[in-house]
């Protein structure tokens, strides 16, 4: 075994820190550089509904002015420091990822730790971030393969919280105002509430002074409690077709709810999804791409989070193939439920997996992510200590029964983006027990 796949046995360093507040601390000085995640417990799921993007909002204004400095002068100060920052959204968390040159360790986390705990949220920044943000969701339209993944997501957890777009709609965002933002930080940007990551040149001895000089000026406060009820999915062979004008290709996206990691078949699933549509050579891009060439590409995967995910499957058929393509895999998809998968399969993906796994820990950063990700979503503590063990475990029948108990056929989605007018009819033919078919516009929110 590598050392980088050793490294992956043994947990990060971990600091409870006064006030609640957690940090992690994965080193490694082969490069003078230090990453830091500043995470919250909470993210997207907790936006009020009518004011999607808010959790996403309050954390980049953190950068938009703090006390003694405006925006121009802390992007002037990153840049002179050798650092950048930006923040990512989930529904289960949000954070700010950072990365600095050593040698300007302190000065940087001076800078954060003022950030944190001083922001001004100017007004006239704030009516900015609602243009910028607005803007960037209407520009997603041009990519239709995140229209697709927006109208799955929308649909498939209608009426639930991983349903909305972490991002928010172009009318909510533009509902956003300062008081929400000033009262919404005040609720989460908390120290009981905040997971510290730092990963690369630190010292163990080191690690908990950065990370309380970073919450320090934070005021007290409790974790934010997880209220997101389970998902369920509406019953049912469901077929959304998001209209957009001049397609001559589609995309095709198949859905229903997966697995969670707390599933006692969570890892043979993902070894039999593996082998269904996991690499270059499984059975849907085998079918799909080699054998038809109707897309260039054809996979399948499962999404973890807090809470249970979506199984989806992925093709990008053109225009006059879409309903031939989207029959095959449906078909596809019933066979690996109804038979399951071979013992060659199981043991050329158990060997394919095991090996790949070293470039999953090859880094402090990735390594530090995978704490982060068994902390802020609640996996099990030995998720990924023990995932080479648990892939070398699994057979072909806990395999097949693993697919057979959570991937249900008779409640799938399979989300289209196409030219309406031309392919609607072939699909309702690819899929001719759906129970409900829908033509939405493809910039519908």
């Amino acid at each position: 075994m590598s050392s980088a796949a050793a490294k992956a046995h043994h947990a990060p360093a971990r600091f409870e820190l006064d006030g609640g507040a957690l940090a992690l601390l994965e080193a490694s000085h082969a490069v003078p550089l230090v990453s830091f995640v500043i995470a919250l417990r909470c993210g997207s799921a907790l936006d009020p509904v009518g004011k999607e993007g808010l959790t996403r909002l309050t954390m980049r204004m953190l950068r938009r002015g703090c006390e003694g400095m405006t925006s121009e002068q802390i992007d002037f100060r990153i840049d002179v420091l050798g650092a950048e920052m930006a923040v990512d959204t989930s529904p289960s968390t949000v954070a700010i990822h950072a990365q600095v040159i050593a040698r300007n360790l302190d000065a940087f986390v001076d800078l954060l730790a003022k950030l944190l705990s001083a922001p001004t949220f100017p007004e006239v920044e704030l009516a900015r971030l609602r243009r910028e943000t607005a803007a960037e969701i209407v520009e997603a339209r041009d990519n239709d393969r995140a229209v697709a993944q927006k109208a799955m997501t929308r649909t498939l957890f209608e009426g639930h919280a991983y349903g909305r777009s972490p991002g928010g709609k172009t009318d909510s965002v533009g509902r956003v105002t300062r008081e929400d933002v000033v009262a919404f930080y005040r609720q989460i940007v908390v120290q009981g509430n905040v997971v510290i990551g730092i990963a690369g040149d630190v010292t163990a001895a080191r690690a908990p002074e950065l990370a309380r000089r970073l919450v320090t000026s934070l005021p007290k406060g409790a974790p934010t409690p997880d209220e997101v009820p389970e998902p369920s999915m509406k019953p049912g062979r469901r077929l959304v077709v998001v209209d957009k004008p001049e397609r001559t290709q589609t995309q095709i996206l198949v859905g229903t709810l997966g697995t969670s990691p707390h599933d006692e078949d969570h890892v043979p699933l993902v070894v039999a999804n593996a082998v269904f549509g996991g690499t270059f050579t499984s059975r849907l891009m085998r079918e799909v791409r080699s054998k038809r060439g109707w897309s260039y590409g054809a996979s399948a995967r499962t999404m973890i989070d807090r809470h249970r995910q979506a199984w989806i499957m992925w093709t990008f058929p053109a225009a006059e193939d879409a309903a031939p393509c989207l029959k095959l895999t449906l078909d596809l998809m019933a066979t690996w439920i109804g038979a399951g998968v071979t013992p060659r399969e199981v043991a050329f993906i158990q060997r394919y997996l095991v090996r790949s796994h070293a470039f999953e820990v090859d880094t402090a950063p990735k390594r530090l992510h995978q704490a982060l990700d068994v902390e802020l979503l609640a996996l099990p503590a030995d998720y990924h200590t023990r995932w080479i063990e648990r892939v070398r475990a699994v057979t072909p029948e806990t395999a097949a029964a693993a697919v057979r108990n959570r991937i249900h056929p008779e409640n799938v989605l399979a989300v289209v983006v196409c030219t309406a007018s031309n392919v609607l009819e072939p699909l309702k033919g690819a899929m001719p027990d759906a129970s409900e078919v829908s033509v939405v516009p493809f910039d519908q929110e």
